[in-house]
């Protein structure tokens, strides 16, 4: 595809030595000097002669000289009618004269170039490899959080945003409240209380860009620089990477998950004193169990006997397929628990609307932290999810999400169990969620299958990275909420392809460090 010219109004040139004389051959030079940096490129359209006369405090004559002799060397070409341009023939690709200057045009320096010639600063790298780590999975199966085509509320959303923009609230002028708008506030206030037994104010809300702002606001009010940290083991590596980089690695507890999800006693084993416990209680990720009953009163006692707070994830509650979804541990608890919600996975991921619903003693510190990290969210999209809420559209939308994905999950568990054996791979049982857990018999690198998948066109997240150092187990990420039935069993045929070849290649790997066997001995 063609670039498309840049029209410089007035390019960085340098300044002129008035003194020196001879402005249009300086002038001239320092046009040569910016085409050879690359900061003006083959194509780009310079500014009039009038203008840049005006804008470097010279005779218009001084310019059109120094344009006549680049055109004559080559580096500039001129038609009747149209702006002066920097050659074509520059860039390697055109027709045209190239003098000996011009043939030194070099290409501009890259940001990786630059970068492969400098050591990173500690925190630089480290920042580097989560962007690695967090590189979005193409749109085919089995992405996770990919909405379907034939639930999103796409014309709903356009007629609603087009009624916002009318009448007015959605453009403000001014700052806003960095907690949020009101109306999104007031109706997430309702939608929680009947949703989730979630009982708040609007002044307990602050309106985050999803679950990662929230779990980043409250590792910075929650957490003193010594305090320590529950966090699941295996868990969502939003969290784990949050606290590694923010220097709170070394007090970060990794405290085991089992059928009954957190071990309360471990923790409690591991780390008495700690102050902040970051769960997933109605639906573990990634494995997808609920905490117990047991559990959940085991967790809400230490946290009152320590005067620690838990964080409460209440990643895809609304998505459970048997049976009504788990209560709230903020319901059991609301001066303890800090409740995160978001409306990324219900609608859609881009939307990157979600919230926090704080104990009213941490309102205010929620929000200064929000004021430090961007004032406050965009507002035009806060109204139209609010009035959508308000109209009764997003528990519609639930219960067809609901419907349509309780159906794809149970396609997706009979096509890979028709096509793998149960010890080469088996299903994490679960009843909620828009992912599976797919276990890897041992013998599998879960990272390389999962490159492998994605040779093959198939997207899925390994799981041993979600585990601590050392406790890791191979196993796959399926989401398959945003694919048809179709996509999913041809998507299972290749990835079930690619794991059987992966088993038959660790098997002969396997076979081949094994010693021969001799008559002396076994």
């Amino acid at each position: 595809m063609a670039r498309t010219p840049l029209v410089l109004d007035v390019p960085a040139l340098g300044a002129l030595e008035r003194g020196a004389g001879n402005l249009s051959g300086q002038l001239a030079q320092l046009l040569r000097e910016a085409i050879h940096r690359g900061e003006i490129r083959p194509g780009d359209a310079l500014p009039s002669t009038r203008l840049l006369a005006a804008s470097l405090q010279v005779a218009r004559g001084t310019v059109v000289e120094a344009y006549e002799q680049l055109i004559a060397e080559g580096f500039l070409e001129s038609q009747r009618g149209a702006a002066t341009r920097v050659a074509e023939a520059l860039s390697g690709g055109g027709a045209g004269r190239q003098t000996g200057p011009a043939k030194q045009v070099r290409k501009p320096q890259t940001a990786r170039g630059q970068a492969s010639r400098t050591s990173l600063p500690e925190p630089a790298a480290r920042f580097a490899q989560v962007a690695r780590e967090f590189t979005p999975l193409p749109p085919m199966p089995f992405a996770i959080s990919v909405p379907i085509g034939l639930t999103a509320p796409a014309d709903i959303w356009r007629r609603l945003g087009n009624r916002v923009r009318a009448k007015g609230p959605g453009a403000p002028a001014g700052y806003d409240d960095p907690k949020g708008a009101l109306p999104l506030r007031e109706a997430i206030v309702a939608y929680a209380r009947k949703s989730r037994s979630v009982h708040c104010d609007a002044g307990q809300v602050i309106i985050t860009s999803g679950t990662q702002q929230g779990l980043y606001l409250a590792s910075q009010v929650l957490l003193g620089s010594k305090d320590q940290a529950w966090v699941e083991d295996p868990a969502y590596r939003g969290i784990t990477a949050t606290l590694e980089n923010n220097g709170r690695d070394s007090v970060m507890i990794r405290v085991p998950v089992d059928d009954e999800g957190i071990d309360v006693d471990a923790g409690i084993r591991q780390a008495p004193h700690a102050k902040v416990a970051f769960v997933t209680p109605s639906h573990q990720y990634p494995l997808g169990m609920p905490l117990s009953t047991s559990r959940r009163s085991a967790l809400l006692a230490w946290a009152r006997t320590n005067d620690a707070w838990v964080v409460e994830d209440d990643y895809d509650s609304e998505f459970r397929y048997e049976g009504y979804p788990f209560p709230s541990l903020h319901s059991s608890e609301p001066d303890r628990v800090v409740y995160l919600g978001t409306f990324s996975k219900i609608l859609f991921p881009s939307l990157r609307l979600g919230y926090v619903i704080v104990p009213h003693d941490l309102a205010d510190a929620f929000c200064g932290a929000r004021v430090l990290m961007d004032r406050h969210p965009p507002n035009a999209d806060q109204h139209v999810l609010a009035a959508f809420m308000a109209d009764g559209h997003l528990e519609r939308h639930i219960r067809r999400v609901r419907n349509v994905y309780a159906n794809h999950r149970a396609q997706l568990i009979a096509a890979i169990g028709s096509l793998l054996p149960p010890e080469v791979a088996r299903v994490q049982p679960g009843d909620q969620g828009m992912h599976l857990v797919l276990w890897l018999a041992e013998s599998l690198d879960d990272r390389e299958v999962a490159a492998a998948a994605a040779r093959a066109g198939v997207a899925v997240r390994a799981m041993s990275p979600m585990f601590s150092p050392g406790n890791g187990r191979p196993g796959l990420v399926l989401g398959f909420g945003g694919f048809s039935s179709e996509q999913m069993k041809d998507a299972a045929e290749r990835l079930a392809a690619v794991i059987t070849d992966a088993a038959k290649s660790g098997a002969r790997r396997k076979d081949a460090g094994r010693p021969a066997s001799t008559p002396e001995g076994r």
